[in-house]
């Protein structure tokens, strides 16, 4: 039997969407270079919005209120608050420069 995490029921609240112009650029060019990659982000982006801390994410090291998670070959980076899912980031999961340009964003 699978232990069950709890959560406040913020957690279940539907929120909007938003993202930098990067994300935008980078999600833009996806949807024409790879237009199967670019719906499984944009699929998890909005499932985020109802489930803000889905299992398989996972706090970002060093950043207070900042997560990731995965799809498919793309790591996410965002963060959220009662109203708001925040994409902050979107790359490879493989080469580590998603968490490069990540972290040379100003805060």
């Amino acid at each position: 039997m699978s232990k069950q995490r709890t959560h406040s029921s913020e957690r279940f609240l539907n929120r909007e969407l938003d993202s930098s112009a990067e994300v935008e650029k980078f999600l833009l060019h996806l949807t024409k270079s790879n237009p199967k990659h670019a719906k499984q982000i944009v699929r998890k982006w909005m499932l985020l919005a109802a489930d803000a801390i889905p299992q398989d994410a996972k706090p970002l090291q060093g950043y207070n209120g900042v997560y990731r998670v995965d799809s498919g070959e793309y790591r996410i980076i965002y963060r959220f608050d009662h109203k708001t899912i925040y994409l902050m980031a979107v790359g490879n999961r493989n080469d580590g420069k998603v968490y490069k340009d990540f972290s040379r964003k100003p805060r």
